[in-house]
């Protein structure tokens, strides 16, 4: 039976002027799921979020939210709730007079949760009456996620909302989202910390350059062949070293030491030749006290995918410099 999507997205294409902000974009969102957008600053997450939240339309494309397809005309789907850019406040008032506004905008008849409840959902019950404009940025931010809460939406679109969250916000935020996904509530959020992706999201998606280089679950882009660093702490470094030099499939990083301290093993492998490394270790009565990824297998096919990806636009733009040479050439010489 396929799951039921809060989000199906084929071939969205958005420009602004000469600017081709999404290009060719397709995007599923599972219904009750948590689904990171990563990529470098101006790869088109925030456009795309935009577009999920009815601020702007596509160009070319179709694009389902929550079963209803969304025409060239500005407008929101009702039961979608969010921000984009930081959430839109009102300084001079107060977090519970910033709430009041909304719900007076929607209506006396608009299904709404109540105000006190948000608050203290996110961690703002303590500030309520304080002014926003004394609040840092991370408290603007679960303030904004408690207007999104205001509607009960069924798909939450959310912008770098763990952006200036200390521990204690980041896990109200966490615990907010990850209820609401067990309740059915499907969320797509952008951010640039690789950890609250993963920590958060069961399925990513990868944009560079306006197109789409990966989209799936974490589990998939994890179990990619592709060799990684690896951290190596043991009770025995010079013998670890001595084994690591002499593992087939296993190269030490010589300047780790210089990264981590001596004491610390760095290597860069595959998963099996890993586990064949750490089996070799403990079979020689060295004792393991930490192993860990340098960078987490997310960031590291991050990284690729959207390094492979500039570097196949650059190949396309110097291919096109080069014919538009080339006609030019032979116009002068008729």
């Amino acid at each position: 039976m396929d799951a039921v999507l809060a989000v199906r997205a084929r071939g969205i294409t958005k420009c602004f002027g000469d600017v081709v902000a999404l290009d060719g974009v397709d995007l599923d969102v599972t219904q009750g799921q948590i689904h990171g957008l990563v990529g470098p600053n101006g790869a088109g997450k925030t456009t795309l979020l935009g577009l999920l939240l009815g601020l702007a339309v596509a160009d070319a494309g179709t694009l389902e939210i929550l079963g209803v397809p969304v025409g060239r005309a500005l407008s929101a789907v009702d039961g979608v709730a969010g921000f984009v850019d930081g959430p839109g406040l009102y300084p001079s008032l107060t977090a519970r007079q910033n709430l009041a506004a909304l719900v007076s905008l929607r209506g006396r008849d608009a299904h709404t949760a109540g105000i006190g409840e948000v608050l203290t959902e996110v961690g703002l019950r303590e500030v309520a009456d304080d002014r926003v404009r004394g609040f840092s940025l991370g408290m603007r931010q679960r303030l904004g996620l408690a207007a999104a809460l205001l509607t009960r939406p069924r798909l939450l679109v959310l912008d770098e909302p763990s952006n200036g969250l200390d521990p204690s916000g980041k896990r109200h935020v966490h615990r907010v989202l990850n209820r609401l996904a067990a309740d059915g509530t499907s969320v797509v959020l952008s951010s640039h910390r690789m950890d609250d992706v993963e920590a958060l999201c069961s399925e990513v998606t990868i944009l560079a350059t306006g197109r789409a280089v990966f989209s799936g679950p974490l589990a998939k882009l994890a179990a990619e062949n592709r060799e990684l660093e690896y951290r190596l702490l043991t009770s025995d470094p010079t013998a670890a070293r001595r084994l690591a030099a002499e593992a087939e499939g296993v190269r030490v990083v010589e300047d780790g030491g210089t990264r981590y301290g001596d004491e610390v093993l760095v290597v860069r492998a595959l998963v099996p030749a890993l586990d064949r490394l750490v089996s070799q270790v403990v079979r020689s009565e060295i004792a393991v006290r930490e192993l860990a990824p340098v960078v987490s297998p997310l960031e590291a096919a991050f990284l690729a995918l959207t390094e492979q990806q500039e570097r196949q636009e650059q190949r396309e733009q110097q291919g096109q410099s080069e014919q538009q040479a080339k006609r030019g050439q032979q116009e002068a010489g008729r």
